[in-house]
């Protein structure tokens, strides 16, 4: 409304950009920045005391009105179990850390909905202890570290998804914690003509998790983090 004369050339920029986005040509470079070199190196590697840290990623509300993981919650989830049962083979002992809160205000924190999953998935009870306060990643790292501070483990593997994995690792570094990371799943982007809601939404993903980084840096140089 202020640049009329720049209409057309602001319409003109936002439709390619919105293009570029859902069709996937500029959503495939935003994954890959922050999906790049998550994954571990080598084979995995269990001490005699081992924790596993799963990140929460929300819940939502299935259509009978039941709270249920999001989609990449139970991949998470499913990861998780995986690795506790490689783990039970070659470990002494096995733990997991399932940490997540109630940030969207459900009936119920994500670990809490989430515990019922992992028991399901042969986690057993006495290893699997519930963080549930935690409201953000940062959160995450913190609470995860005071219930780590007085425990002994020789291997500790941070499970979220690949997009998640590079900003939660920034966290759990400042809370002097260096976790193997287990990615569980990576988004990808659909290049092509037509637009996808997907790549949308993966772009939207991508974004946050940039932003995230960028703040936790200007927050750290600030000395608030």
């Amino acid at each position: 409304m202020l640049w009329r004369r720049a209409r057309m050339a602001i319409a003109v920029t936002a439709a390619t950009l919105f293009w570029l986005l859902s069709a996937g040509w500029l959503t495939a470079p935003l994954l890959a920045a922050v999906q790049h070199d998550v994954a571990p190196a080598g084979p995995m590697r269990f001490g005699e005391r081992a924790v596993i840290v799963v990140l929460g990623d929300g819940t939502r509300y299935d259509r009978h009105g039941n709270l249920v993981p999001k989609a990449d919650a139970l991949r998470r989830i499913a990861t998780a179990a995986s690795l506790y049962a490689q783990c039970k083979q070659r470990a002494k002992q096995c733990e997991v850390i399932m940490s997540g809160g109630n940030p969207q205000g459900h009936s119920a924190a994500e670990a809490d909905n989430y515990a019922p999953y992992l028991l399901h998935a042969n986690v057993a009870r006495e290893d699997l202890v519930l963080e549930n306060t935690s409201r953000t990643t940062y959160e995450n790292a913190k609470h995860v570290a005071r219930i780590l501070r007085d425990e002994r483990y020789d291997s500790l593997m941070l499970v979220t998804s690949a997009y998640h994995m590079r900003r939660a690792l920034l966290d759990f570094h400042r809370f002097a914690l260096e976790p193997v990371p287990v990615p569980a799943g990576e988004r990808i982007a659909k290049r092509g003509l037509m637009p996808r809601w997907s790549n949308l939404v993966a772009a939207n993903i991508a974004a946050h998790e940039v932003i995230g980084m960028a703040q936790f840096r200007v927050y750290r140089a600030l000395g608030w983090f």
